[in-house]
């Protein structure tokens, strides 16, 4: 068995580590989107715009409700049908879409949970609402937001292996074409497993980094 496990190993890490990199610049591109999608939205659900807010609810009721796949595949044919996109910006655009709405809630919360007195502070020194948020509000509420966003950025890393399913070559796809070769499935899978492992505690070190960071800086 790790005889086995090493040969798959070492006949496949180069191909994997491409496929790693791929993996990564389309968990970045999706967390990029996501955010800016999630902050967009955010600031519509708590608009005094019974319009925007209509909006940003059905973008999060909707995209909260329905499967990812579903998603990917829906967002994928969809676009590609309007505009020609290579299926890495397709699937990259599919997954920010989706991590748009978990984000904008991750944000709405956040700003929600600021203390209303320093809105009302804020106002009473001259600035209007704009610059209350941008200048008040939101650098405290996005101080709040980094654990939750943290997660849902590891989330987004191990959902882009749905992607292969539109053809992108990240890790999960590389290892299902390495596995149709070399027939064996179990060791193929248990070592790409150990690749999105690696990724996933990486991530989560640079995130308690950070935290902690930002511990320090308010103490």
């Amino acid at each position: 068995m790790l005889n086995r496990l090493y040969d798959v190993f070492m006949s496949t890490y180069e191909g994997f580590l491409q496929a790693v990199l791929i993996t990564l610049e389309i968990t970045a591109v999706a967390v990029i989107l996501g955010t800016l999608f999630g902050i967009i939205f955010a600031l519509m659900k708590i608009s005094h715009s019974k319009v925007l807010q209509t909006i940003a609810n059905l973008y999060i009721t909707i995209i909260r409700g329905t499967p990812l796949i579903v998603q990917i595949m829906f967002l994928y044919f969809g676009i590609t049908s309007i505009v020609v996109l290579s299926n890495f910006w397709a699937g990259a655009i599919a997954l920010g879409v989706h991590n748009g709405a978990y984000i904008a809630e991750i944000f709405r919360g956040a700003i929600q949970g600021i203390d209303r007195g320093q809105r009302e502070a804020s106002l009473a020194l001259g600035m209007n609402r704009t610059q209350a948020m941008r200048r008040i509000i939101f650098p405290q509420a996005l101080r709040r937001a980094i654990p939750p966003l943290g997660n849902q950025f590891i989330i987004t890393l191990k959902d882009s292996s749905l992607v292969y399913l539109i053809g992108v070559s990240e890790l999960f796809g590389r290892a299902n074409r390495e596995a149709a070769s070399n027939f064996m499935q179990f060791e193929t899978f248990l070592v790409v497993g150990m690749y999105y492992l690696v990724l996933v505690l990486i991530f989560t070190w640079l995130l308690k980094l950070y935290e902690n960071k930002l511990n320090v800086d308010e103490s």
